[in-house]
């Protein structure tokens, strides 16, 4: 497990996998000085509800990941993130599983 750092004092448990895929999405949007909003859902074992954050590139962050090795990124994962990223909902942090749902109904619908 990673985390996510935000304003130097707040820290966010992900997997390192999932970690990943987020940093990419987040440095593409704050590189274009872009703010947005990052939502969630907590595990129950983190105490449940839901959780959201407002990225700004004002705002420090810091992606501590707990494995050595780089994990493999998927690029359907990573478009629908930064899909995600750009709606006014802001980016939800989903899963590969739910991603590649979502790629499957915007399939259907075209």
């Amino acid at each position: 497990m990673g985390f996510l750092n935000y304003g130097g004092s707040q820290e966010y448990e992900f997997e390192d996998r999932t970690l990943a895929h987020l940093k990419i999405a987040i440095t593409i949007k704050l590189r274009r000085q872009e703010s947005f909003l990052m939502s969630w859902v907590n595990p129950a074992e983190r105490g449940g509800g839901r959780v959201s954050i407002w990225l700004a590139p004002s705002i420090p962050l810091t992606f501590r990941f707990a494995g050595s090795r780089t994990p493999k990124l998927d690029k359907s994962w990573l478009a629908v993130l930064a899909e995600l990223a750009n709606t006014p909902r802001g980016l939800i942090v989903v899963s590969e599983q739910e991603a590649q749902k979502h790629l499957a109904r915007r399939k259907d619908q075209e």
